[in-house]
C-alpha cells in the first residue's frame, strides 16, 4: 500500500501544483521573467555576437569625453546599437554586461543552493534519524554557525582569502553559513517521520537503514525541500550582489549586477539609468524567485490540507 501511494503521488501532486501555478497570475509573470533572465544568461555570447559588443569591449564613441564620459544621447545612451545604453567613461554595453552578469549571479546562487541543500539534507537527516551523539555534534555545529553574523564574517573571510577563483569561493562561503537553516528543518521533519507507522512497518519487515532513509523518509521531505530551495535562490542572488557591491565578491572585469550597481554610485545625478537598469534586473529577479517560491509553498500546503 505504501509503495502504491509513493508511485501514484508524485504525478498527481505535480499536475495539481502545475495547475495551481498556471492559474496564479503572479506565478506566471514571475516564471516568464525568470525564463527571460535564464535565456539571457544562456544566450549571452549570442547577444554579444548580434550586438557586436562584448561585456568588456570599450566604445569610446558612445560617450562624451568632453563631459567626463557621460553617454551620448538620452537615457544613458540607449540606442539601436546599445539597446540598454552604455556605461559612463568607458562605453561598455550594458545589455552584454547584464546578460553575462545574469550568468554569474544565477550560477553562483544555484550552485550555492545545491551545495547548501546537499549539506543540509545529509546532516539534518543524520541528526534526526540517528539522534544520540550524532545529533548532539551536528546540532552544536549548527548552533555555532548560526550564532555568527553571517554577512560580516563572509566579508572578512572573502577579504582575507587569495583572489583566485572568486566564484567558487563565494559558493563555498555562502554554503558554509547557509546549510544549518535547512538542516534544522530537515532534522525536525526526519525525527517526526522516523516515528510514523509506515517507517515502523518497513523497519519491522527488515528494511535496511538505507531503504528507510532513501525510500521512506527522503521522498516525504520532497515538498519541503522544493519550497525551501526555491526560496533560498533569491536570498543567494541578493547575497552575491551584496558582496560584489561591497567589493569582496566577483572581481572585475567579470560582470556582476552588484558590481555594476556599486560602480554606478558616482553617476546617480548625471546618468541614473546606469543604476536603474541593473538595479531593476536584480530587484525583479529576486522578487520573481520569492513570489514563485511563495506560490509553490501555498500550492503544496493546499494539497496537504486536502
Amino acid at each position: 500500500m505504501t509503495l502504491a501511494l509513493h508511485a501514484g503521488a508524485p504525478a498527481t501532486s505535480g499536475r495539481r501544483v502545475a495547475g495551481a501555478l498556471l492559474r496564479d497570475r503572479g506565478a506566471v509573470l514571475s516564471t516568464a521573467f525568470l525564463a527571460l533572465v535564464v535565456l539571457m544568461a544562456i544566450g549571452a555570447p549570442l547577444i554579444s555576437a548580434i550586438t557586436g559588443h562584448g561585456p568588456n569591449d570599450f566604445d569610446t564613441a558612445a560617450v562624451n569625453t568632453d563631459l567626463g564620459g557621460v553617454p551620448h544621447g538620452a537615457f544613458g545612451g540607449i540606442s539601436a546599437e546599445h539597446p540598454l545604453g552604455v556605461e559612463p567613461q568607458n562605453g561598455r554595453d550594458i545589455l552584454a554586461r547584464i546578460a553575462y552578469g545574469a550568468r554569474v549571479s544565477l550560477l553562483i546562487a544555484v550552485a550555492a543552493t545545491a551545495l547548501t541543500t546537499l549539506l543540509g539534507v545529509v546532516l539534518g537527516m543524520l541528526a534526526g534519524f540517528y539522534r544520540g551523539w550524532a545529533d548532539q555534534v551536528i546540532c552544536r555545529v549548527m548552533d555555532f554557525l548560526m550564532a555568527f553574523p553571517a554577512l560580516i564574517f563572509m566579508i572578512a573571510i572573502l577579504s582575507s582569502l587569495p583572489q583566485g577563483n572568486k566564484e567558487v569561493l563565494l559558493v563555498v562561503v555562502i554554503s558554509v553559513f547557509g546549510w544549518p537553516y535547512l538542516a534544522r528543518v530537515v532534522r525536525g521533519q526526519t525525527m517526526t517521520l522516523a516515528n510514523r507507522e509506515f517507517v515502523e512497518a518497513a523497519r519491522a519487515s527488515g528494511a535496511s537503514t538505507g531503504a528507510l532513509v532513501f525510500k521512506e523518509i527522503l521522498p516525504n521531505l520532497r515538498n519541503s525541500l522544493i519550497v525551501m530551495t526555491t526560496l533560498a535562490v533569491p536570498g543567494y542572488v541578493g547575497t552575491e550582489a551584496g558582496l560584489s557591491f561591497l567589493g569582496v565578491g566577483v572581481a572585475p572585469p567579470t560582470p556582476s549586477w552588484g558590481q555594476m550597481i556599486s560602480s554606478s554610485v558616482g553617476w546617480y545625478a548625471v546618468d541614473p539609468m546606469y543604476f536603474a537598469i541593473p538595479g531593476a534586473f536584480l530587484f525583479l529577479t529576486v522578487l520573481s524567485l520569492t513570489v514563485l517560491g511563495d506560490r509553490l509553498r501555498a500550492a503544496f500546503d493546499a494539497g496537504e490540507a486536502s
